[in-house]
């Protein structure tokens, strides 16, 4: 039995029995297309822009309407238009893992729907955060002195760009404290070639000047990883010229090619200088949860903070980003606000102090992001989640094991994630983006690329929630018959 249309003089937004009936029916729908998911053209090829707009009313209706009816439009005219992130045969930019865990956590968060921005606000919210960030960070094995029990502290943000905001704002407002406001314009932050572009939009947020934001260039020999020798000279030069290192970004797994920047080297140097390391572990570090990928994360004791995305490939749903830091004082007097509305009237200061969580990102207002982490965290346990990283790790091996007996094709970075980049070898660039466009186009499945000394590089990044090594080895044969397809030609010519 479907839902009836809303009656405005009778709405009652929130009613029990109307929420559980429309949150079963969504829960079904859902069931439903992930059983099909892998029926649908992972990217539709023949959409233009403008498409939804053509199908949908030019105004919001007047009086509601039946649930039946929205998931109707949903199904006819929403999911032909999306891209399927969550098809096990998405293997473009970065996974977005879903999960049954995910989404109970999730359920369980915006049903709650609680505003945890002071500890006041939402008392248990708030302590979860605290115990969830600290249980991840062990997880990981991050050193002690970025966790509550050991002196620093993290918080859940809604991605990497938050937390490189807030983290560039700290270094900043430390530094500015020693030389006076007027010193912003001989700030200097330090990344390579590889680092995400949100450190420069970062960058410009907090306004430092774009001309002092230093691309280290990085090279196949150093396995495109950011040279310590290079940081160190560009430092030294700075320095000299009358310029302030500030900031200074290491990446484990870059998103071009999943490089891995020395971070213990990287550490000296931003210590000697006095510079403030951010290690930016987004995607990989997930792959931390197994003993045997920590090793990437060595010298992360020397990092004034740390950061990595659970909804890329830890099982969480979007959004979540844990931010660990080293120093929450020296974040925290950079985002602090203290109007006398947000103040904790009534409660005692006891120890430990309590965490008014609106003090360590940019925005008040806040989800309670930790519940649905706790839940995945719960649910699978750390076995399972070093498994799932595992299997993807398995199935990547084997497709680059693939790539590299090809004669036709080249692995042009060694992987050491889940992540294969690889290109046919002998003909341009224009070849290697037909064969990308090819698959793309087939709707079987969906893969990005990059640009690398030049070269034109696919990306493989497996990681969805639903692949399997099939889905891996399927991939595998449409890129060997599409290769046919466009080599012939290319021969022809």
């Amino acid at each position: 039995m479907g839902s009836l249309p809303l009656d405005a003089s009778s709405v009652r937004p929130l009613d029990p029995e109307a929420f559980a009936g429309d949150s079963h029916a969504v829960v079904d729908f859902l069931a439903e297309y992930y059983r099909d998911v892998d029926k649908y053209p992972v990217r539709a090829a023949d959409l233009e822009p403008g498409r939804l707009r053509k199908l949908l009313p030019e105004a919001a209706p007047e009086h509601g309407e039946p649930l039946d009816s929205v998931l109707e439009d949903v199904r006819r005219d929403i999911l032909p238009g999306l891209t399927h992130w969550q098809s096990p045969s998405f293997f473009a930019y970065f996974p977005m893992n879903a999960s049954a865990a995910g989404f109970t956590g999730e359920m369980l968060s915006v049903g709650l729907n609680v505003v945890p921005f002071l500890w006041a606000a939402s008392p248990a919210a708030a302590e979860l955060e605290t115990v969830v960030v600290d249980w991840m960070g062990k997880l990981l094995g991050l050193p002690s002195r970025l966790l509550f029990s050991g002196g620093g502290g993290g918080v859940l943000q809604g991605s990497t760009c938050e937390a490189v905001v807030c983290t560039l704002t700290a270094a900043r407002d430390r530094t500015l404290a020693r030389l006076g406001h007027e010193a912003i314009l001989r700030l200097v932050v330090y990344a390579s070639d590889q680092t995400h572009a949100t450190f420069q939009k970062g960058t410009r947020i907090v306004g430092i000047p774009p001309s002092n934001f230093r691309v280290i260039p990085t090279s196949a020999a150093s396995g495109y990883g950011l040279p310590a020798g290079a940081v160190r000279e560009a430092v030294e030069r700075d320095a000299a010229a009358g310029l302030v290192p500030l900031y200074l970004c290491g990446t484990v797994g870059t998103t071009g090619l999943g490089a891995v920047d020395p971070v213990r080297e990287l550490g000296e140097v931003a210590r000697r200088h006095g510079m403030w390391l951010h290690v930016d572990a987004a995607y990989a570090g997930s792959a931390a949860v197994c003993p045997e990928f920590r090793g990437y994360l060595d010298g992360a004791e020397l990092a004034d903070s740390v950061s990595m995305n659970p909804h890329k490939w830890f099982l969480t749903n979007n959004d979540c980003c844990c931010l660990w830091v080293a120093s929450p004082a020296a974040l925290t007097s950079a985002l602090s606000t203290d109007p006398e509305y947000l103040r904790n009237v009534g409660t005692t200061t006891g120890t430990p102090a309590a965490i008014d969580y609106k003090d360590w990102q940019i925005s008040l207002s806040r989800r309670f992001r930790a519940i649905k982490l706790w839940v995945v965290l719960r649910r699978y346990g750390a076995a399972g989640l070093r498994a799932h990283i595992r299997r993807h790790v398995t199935a990547a091996k084997w497709f680059e094991r693939a790539v590299a007996a090809d004669q036709r094709f080249e692995v042009v970075v060694p992987r050491r994630f889940s992540l294969v980049c690889f290109r046919l070898r002998a003909v341009n660039d224009d070849v290697n983006r037909e064969l990308l466009s090819a698959v793309n186009e087939s709707g079987r499945a969906f893969m990005t690329h990059f640009v690398v000394d030049g070269k034109f590089v696919i990306r493989l990044a497996v990681g969805g929630a639903m692949t399997e090594m099939q889905h891996v080895m399927d991939v595998w044969d449409l890129l060997q018959g599409k290769a046919d397809e466009v080599l012939q030609r290319y021969y022809q010519l």
